[in-house]
């Protein structure tokens, strides 16, 4: 009740209504370019496709329908997404890079910037991609499909269209992080997410399932209770800054902390770990019809060993999980240089010297909490697969659990904060 009062209360200041009212409206705009196709494409072989294949089925769950109806927000904003970490990733190592992370603001908005045209090829390569996977199947998605002959125009309109799509959908996601409420980027992937829930939920009760419905609201209600506790979960590392006589005064002299967080990660080992268990499948489906003996039996191969429905698939995933959330969280800690920092402002952890034996110090400590980050990470990846085992199968996959309950979080701290400002009491105690 405490938090419906609140969410009232924030309902009632102008400002605030404003940024609410905007919002709801760019995720109203986004659900139109969901149910706009791409010109060229067989609706019927379309919808038999995605009935027939439970990796296209979890794909469309993603884009709230909008890969079903193959429509020109079929890819989201995913090849932004890819960018960023690509970016993330390069900044340590190339130089360049590295100086404009710090050179504040104005160095900041450049690597955005870079990040914007990133995105505008990995986007032409994404809507080949599933072009040249939707168009492999039998019937033919497309009406024209090639880069030759009399399918190259058409063939380029579509690839045209689908990447204005993206990057239409990064600025309305812009839009929301400069007038609205939450990060814009992750709100849009939420709605797509969470777009297609009522119409599942609603085919199971048609069907009679409601035994099924029970069982799997208890189960989302224990995940998300844990996602929500691994998430906020920290270690508090102390940090006594000295005190600085200058003139008169004294400066410094106060004591803080330096949260390490046990998921510092997110989900980009989730993002990470499963483009790369689809890749080999993916590549593997363009020679599955070849004419050579081998090849197609290779082929065929792979796509059965990367199959979600091989164990062979969840065992990798797992793995790759830890690996990925133990790699992004050291590349994200190096880019922050916590103890040059604590060093330049007088800061010191009690009972550790200053500069490199501070930053061994801070890694060990994050090295033994990220485990227990990095397996539950690997045990959200694989719940899907533990409940197939049982019969039934979750509504929205675990990653999509992990980005729902982040943006939720992530849009009710920003709430607290506009709330805090006013003297009104938020949603978190």
């Amino acid at each position: 009740m405490e938090t419906f009062a609140a969410a009232l209360q924030a309902f009632k200041l102008p400002d605030l209504r404003r940024k609410l009212l905007f919002t709801a409206g760019m995720l109203v705009v986004f659900r139109f370019l969901s149910h706009v196709p791409v010109p060229g494409v067989d609706p019927t072989a379309l919808q038999s496709l995605f009935q027939n294949s439970q990796l296209l089925g979890m794909l469309d769950l993603f884009s709230g329908g909008a890969m079903s109806n193959f429509s020109i927000a079929a890819m989201g904003v995913y090849p932004y997404i890819t960018a960023s970490i690509i970016m993330q990733l390069l900044v340590p190592v190339i130089p360049r890079l590295e100086e404009m992370s710090k050179e504040g603001e104005a160095g900041r908005n450049r690597i955005n910037q870079i990040t914007h045209w990133l995105t505008v090829p990995l986007a032409l390569l994404q809507a080949y991609g599933t072009g040249v996977l939707l168009n492999s199947q039998s019937p033919p998605i497309l009406a024209q499909w090639g880069l030759t002959g009399n399918a190259l125009l058409p063939t380029v309109s579509i690839l045209i269209t689908m990447t204005a799509g993206t990057v239409l959908l990064v600025w309305l996601g812009e839009l929301i992080t400069e007038n609205g409420i939450g990060n814009g980027v992750s709100v849009i992937i939420f709605a797509g997410i969470v777009a297609s829930f009522p119409q599942v939920v609603a085919q199971q009760i048609a069907a009679g399932n409601y035994l099924f419905l029970g069982v799997l609201t208890i189960m989302l209600i224990i995940v998300v209770a844990a996602i929500v506790f691994v998430q906020e979960a920290q270690r508090r590392i102390p940090v006594q800054y000295a005190k600085r006589v200058r003139g008169t005064r004294v400066y410094g002299g106060q004591s803080t902390h330096i949260p390490l967080r046990v998921n510092s990660a997110g989900m980009i080992p989730l993002i990470f770990a499963g483009s790369i268990m689809l890749f080999p499948s993916t590549v593997a489906s363009y020679f599955t019809y070849a004419q050579t003996d081998w090849i197609r039996g290779l082929a065929t191969n792979i796509t059965d060993w990367f199959n979600p429905q091989n164990n062979i698939y969840w065992i990798g995933y797992f793995f790759l999980v830890v690996g990925f959330t133990f790699f992004y969280t050291m590349v994200i800690f190096q880019q922050q240089n916590l103890s040059e920092n604590l060093q330049k402002h007088g800061g010191f952890i009690p009972g550790i010297r200053p500069g490199r034996p501070t930053s061994e110090y801070l890694i060990r400590v994050l090295t033994r909490i990220t485990w227990a980050g990095a397996l539950f990470l690997g045990v959200i990846a694989v719940l899907p697969w533990f409940v197939r085992h049982q019969g039934a199968q979750l509504l929205v996959t675990s990653t999509g659990i992990l980005i729902v309950v982040g943006v939720v979080l992530d849009t009710m701290k920003q709430l607290e904060a506009q709330l805090l400002m006013r003297h009104y009491e938020g949603f978190i105690r």
